[in-house]
């Protein structure tokens, strides 16, 4: 498949390396500080960032970019009609306008917190546990995560999906808190923390405590490359899903649609 880069960031050089790996053509790479991308754009210029996906004859768009940018990307991109991986975070708020959008254009994308297998076996664990712990009262539950200092982001998109899991399956749990407490925290709220500091890997916990002991699940990334492949094979499974009839142009998707 001939891919085109829309960010070109550490994570746009590993995806590159992991697509090229597994046979395809990177044939554009598109960013607007990386010297060595080869296109580089104006800051917000989406005009020339189409012009140059058009261009190269791309078959399918991994979008890798920055928070402030991922919506002005995504509203440009998505009318090509051609398969789009966002793996930037920072915009579940706008999943609707998206999905809106996807519809009236035609458009086809897919999108996930974190494409790593094993951070989405981690939600399956993570939800089972949930389910299973919320019979014990006594047990309350927390989750936290930690990544270097130059994610732009706080919490993780993970850690959002994470949560979202622990209150489907844990009736007691009805409100998110992301921001830092200034009073006891009430019974039905699930405290979502985070830490950014030097080159922390990506790290997730989830815990389970009580006045007699704690249960921590964890999950921590040891490299990009787990990401980057899963958005590749994202890419593959998204398009090759789109030409055979089993999902539809005009749709926002996640990785539970794929995998």
């Amino acid at each position: 498949m001939k891919i085109a880069l829309v960010g070109y960031g550490k994570m746009g050089h590993m995806i590159e390396q992991c697509a090229k790996n597994a046979g395809h053509e990177v044939v554009v790479t598109i960013d607007t500080f990386a010297e060595d991308a080869s296109v580089k754009i104006e800051n917000g210029d989406t005009d020339a960032m189409v012009r140059a996906v058009k261009s190269s004859g791309a078959e399918g768009i991994i979008e890798f970019s920055h928070p402030t940018a991922v919506m002005q990307n995504i509203k440009a991109l998505l009318p090509l009609g051609l398969p789009l991986v966002v793996g930037t975070t920072g915009w579940n708020d706008k999943k609707g306008e998206v999905n809106k959008l996807a519809a009236e254009c035609g458009g086809v994308i897919m999108t996930s917190a974190n494409f790593s297998i094993g951070v989405n076996m981690f939600y399956k664990i993570v939800a089972e546990a949930a389910k299973i712990m919320s019979e014990f009262s006594e047990y309350d539950v927390a989750t936290w995560e930690a990544h270097h200092n130059q994610k732009a982001d706080s919490p993780s998109g993970t850690a959002i999906e994470i949560a979202k899991r622990i209150m489907e399956n844990n009736p007691n749990k009805t409100q998110m808190v992301v921001d830092a407490f200034h009073e006891r925290p009430a019974a039905n709220e699930l405290h979502v923390s985070s830490t950014r500091c030097g080159n922390i890997p990506g790290t997730h916990k989830v815990f389970f405590d009580s006045n007699a002991d704690t249960i921590e699940l964890t999950h921590t990334a040891r490299s990009r490359e787990g990401f980057a492949n899963g958005a590749v094979k994202a890419l593959e499974k998204l398009s090759s899903a789109v030409k055979t009839g089993k999902l539809t142009k005009g749709k926002l998707y996640g990785m539970e649609d794929l995998f």
